[in-house]
């Protein structure tokens, strides 16, 4: 497309400003590459092919996709090192495994006996077998096994069973449980190296924690997504200043029905609303004082009360969003801008491959 202001896209849209997403893709593999960690992006931030080859391209060694028809989109555009970490269950989503896993280097993960055995049955009888990590529940209270024994136990079933290989170790951690959840996870390894089971791999991550992602001293992977574009959640969290947000909302402000209010054509089908916390439901760049109150399926309310100048009808404003990841997934493209010009519109490839 031939270059264009930004200013001059329709809205509700969304611009990604390629020299942010560059700077923040490199902050973080350096850090990994100083700290001997390797990096493994999780692409449900972006769900962008081409921005999956920068990652790589920087020094990530493949990346974290967290459904099967993710993983086929990429596997598509060349990505061929692909973990998924969701327990996949269920005969249709395990035959798209087993197709995809002819085609790529494939690892899953398991908490349980039940998907084992499924992984087994759709394995049995394939030449090459489905590399597993153990899921373990280090803390954060979501998915994994209970205790690094129940990881030794799943270890061994992996092993026994035919068509799956014990591959190794993950969690997904609570951000506040850092030295805890490395010390679950030395424990297992070591348990496992015991029954004569040493894990190949130990994964770990978290956008929130990535900064202490060297305390987990028994890692050898990192995993982390919202990094790529950073979003209002991890400004709160100090990990990044609005400065380094690479995504914005593009949004028009098509109301004015009082002095102090003012309405955007950007809602719940465009923000979304996460919250995570937060008051509000994102931050408004040109009008930092103002407070996104409330949305509904096409409208966003400003209060622009603590704003010394306030915008016109038709004025347009881009706003951070709260949780940029679920915002990613509401659009069919985004707007690459470099300074203020348009660059070229690209799709958001795997855009509700929710299976």
């Amino acid at each position: 497309m031939s270059e264009r202001h930004v200013s001059g896209l329709d809205t509700p849209c969304l611009v990604v400003d390629e020299a942010i997403v560059e700077r923040n893709i490199q902050r973080f593999q350096e850090y990994c590459d100083q700290h001997g960690l390797l990096l493994r992006p999780h692409i449900k931030t972006h769900k962008i092919p081409a921005m999956a080859e920068r990652q790589l391209q920087a020094g990530a060694i493949g990346i974290n996709c967290q459904k099967v028809s993710e993983a086929e989109v990429f596997a598509a555009a060349g990505c061929d090192d692909i973990l998924i970490t969701f327990n996949i269950l269920g005969a249709e989503k395990l035959a798209r495994l087993v197709a995809l896993n002819d085609k790529v280097k494939l690892s899953v993960v398991a908490d349980s006996t039940e998907t084992v055995r499924q992984l087994s049955q759709a394995f049995a009888d394939q030449e090459r077998p489905i590399r597993v990590l153990v899921e373990c529940d280090t803390g954060a209270g979501r998915c994994g096994v209970q205790s690094p024994e129940q990881a030794l136990q799943l270890a061994k079933l992996l092993r026994e069973s035919p068509g799956t290989e014990f591959t190794g170790l993950l969690t997904y951690p609570s951000p506040s449980l850092t030295e805890e959840a490395n010390q679950w996870l030395m424990k297992a390894r070591t348990l496992c190296i015991e029954a004569g089971l040493p894990p190949q791999v130990i994964s770990t991550g978290g956008t929130p924690g990535m900064f202490r992602a060297h305390q987990f001293t028994v890692a050898t992977e990192y995993r982390v997504g919202t990094y790529i574009y950073n979003d209002r959640s991890l400004v709160e969290y100090g990990l990044c200043e609005f400065d380094d947000c690479a995504l914005t909302v593009l949004t028009t402000v098509v109301s004015r029905p009082t002095e102090d209010r003012g309405v955007i054509d950007a809602g719940t089908k465009t923000l979304t609303s996460d919250l995570l916390g937060m008051e509000g439901y994102g931050w408004v760049k040109e009008y930092p004082d103002a407070r996104i109150y409330a949305l509904s399926e096409e409208h966003g309310c400003i209060d622009f009360s603590a704003c010394e100048q306030k915008p016109e009808i038709g004025e347009k404003l881009n706003i951070i969003p709260n949780h940029v990841c679920v915002v990613s997934n509401m659009f069919d493209s985004v707007y690459l801008k470099k300074d203020q010009l348009v660059e070229e519109s690209i799709a958001v490839a795997a855009r509700g491959k929710v299976w």
